[in-house]
């Protein structure tokens, strides 16, 4: 019997993501996801040049530009992306419409760089004129998110989860511009000899303004963030975990129950939150607990599925993405601590605030985005350039598109430098800030070194010709 592989006996690859079935392009999710951690280098320069950003209070114009960098430019940016990847695999349902997304990158880029380069030099008029640039792609993503839902089979928790988060990313985007609007001093129609449309969509907003301006700053703007890092963020990171970690495991949710509770509870507690904290009332200690509760069934689910797994081993990925729930331990107790009723704004609470966002974002949040892109990215780069070359040539494993020691020395001095950058914010110093940066900073260049890697397989890739003796088929990580 010839010992020759035989193509057409060849089956194609097996892997977590059923790649190819309803998703789009490859190289539309990762526009998206390069931009971010293009984003996400320059904001980490950014903190390292200028330490004090993150060691001094935090209601001024650099960290304001600062923080939008991070928000729009790095996670904005990587989880839309992710998400016209991962929603129709996961929902098993196609992507609306391609052509919307791309249009939306646009808007996106040129939207958020002008609103980060505005907000540093605190030209509050064009930072509206951006951020509508940028909701006018938000509107489009929204949309186009929306009328993929419409063609889901069948609901489950995860496309409740999805919806929940594309309308509080609706919300947000309207308070944001609602309170860049109420900093304005021109009328409605100054400089507007463009369509009506236009003149009535600002004079709206402004209504809105006016409203906002009866607030509190410091009030509107923590609910606004409150608004995106719970209510998109937060929300996608739980809903969509619950199709992906038993996906990538091995495994399945164990009580559909205490899943549902968690996202109903976490948007009873944002709900609450946002208005508590826009009306500064002692009630949001209350709205926070049941965040909390909401995060504590999530960790108890999340515990069970883990338990209940079939793959025992926990690729650096995952383990990305279970140091993110783990952080949320800490971030809770910092939430809890500073919705205290009387809590008195001084140096040291003002710092707790800065440490609060620096370790929701930098330490939560993309720990859990960096742990997907892991896992995304190489099926993306895979599928793009080797799928058609199952049977014809050996190809590489996903574990051989990029290095695993570099994930690892990723995952410690990304950790690290969080740990040193929070304990130097909450003293308030700046060489200790720019060192936990730095470290940071390392961290992601390893993630960038090991992205570039896998993106050089899809200008060059390397293929084998095939063996007589080992199948061409890759194992999935």
């Amino acid at each position: 019997m010839s010992a020759a592989v035989n193509p057409s006996k060849v089956k194609p690859a097996p892997a977590a993501l059923p790649l190819g079935v309803n998703t789009p392009s490859v190289t539309l999710p990762l526009a998206f996801m390069v931009t971010g951690l293009l984003a996400l280098g320059a904001g980490m320069g950014w903190l390292v040049l200028q330490p004090r950003l993150l060691a001094t209070y935090h209601y001024n114009q650099y960290v304001i530009a600062v923080t939008h960098l991070f928000v729009l430019g790095w996670i904005c940016s990587v989880v839309m992306g992710a998400m016209y990847q991962l929603v129709p695999v996961a929902l098993e349902t196609k992507l609306y419409s391609e052509r919307l997304a791309r249009w939306q990158f646009a808007f996106h880029l040129v939207g958020f760089i002008g609103m980060v380069w505005m907000f540093r030099v605190w030209n509050m008029k064009q930072v509206g004129h951006f951020g509508s640039v940028l909701a006018l792609g938000v509107g489009l993503f929204v949309y186009n998110m929306a009328r993929t839902l419409r063609r889901v089979p069948k609901w489950n928790v995860t496309a409740v989860a999805v919806a929940a988060a594309l309308f509080w990313s609706s919300f947000t985007v309207t308070a944001g511009l609602s309170i860049a609007i109420a900093k304005c001093s021109y009328d409605s129609t100054e400089g507007l000899a463009a369509a009506q449309g236009v003149r009535t969509l600002v004079d709206g907003l402004r209504s809105i303004a006016g409203f906002m301006s009866r607030f509190d700053a410091i009030g509107a703007m923590h609910a606004h963030a409150h608004l995106g890092g719970v209510g998109f963020f937060t929300m996608l990171i739980v809903g969509v975990s619950y199709k992906l970690i038993p996906m990538f495991t091995l495994s399945e949710i164990q009580s559909k129950r205490r899943a549902a509770g968690s996202i109903i509870l976490l948007n009873v507690g944002l709900t609450g939150s946002f208005a508590t904290i826009l009306l500064r009332s002692p009630w949001k200690l209350a709205f926070a607990l049941v965040g909390v509760g909401a995060l504590a069934i999530y960790g108890w689910e999340l515990a069970a599925i883990l338990r209940a797994r079939k793959r025992q081993t926990l690729d650096w990925g995952i383990t990305y993405f279970l140091t993110a729930v783990v952080l949320l331990f800490p971030l809770s107790g910092l939430a809890v601590a500073l919705s205290w009723p009387g809590l008195p704004l001084n140096l040291f609470t003002g710092q707790l605030e800065n440490v609060y966002g620096f370790l929701g974002l930098i330490g939560v949040v993309s720990f859990a985005i960096i742990g997907m892109l892991y896992k995304i990215i190489p099926f993306l780069v895979w599928f793009g350039r080797y799928s058609r070359q199952i049977g014809r040539a050996q190809v590489p494993s996903l574990a051989d598109l990029y290095s695993a020691r570099l994930q690892a020395a990723g995952y410690w001095t990304f950790l690290a430098g969080l740990a040193a950058a929070c304990g130097a914010a909450g003293l308030s110093s700046e060489m200790g800030v720019r060192i936990g940066c730095g470290l940071v900073s390392l961290g992601v260049a390893t993630l960038a070194l090991n992205v570039g890697t896998m993106l050089t397989h899809l200008f060059r890739p390397k293929p084998r010709p095939l063996s007589l003796q080992t199948s061409p088929v890759p194992k999935p990580v």
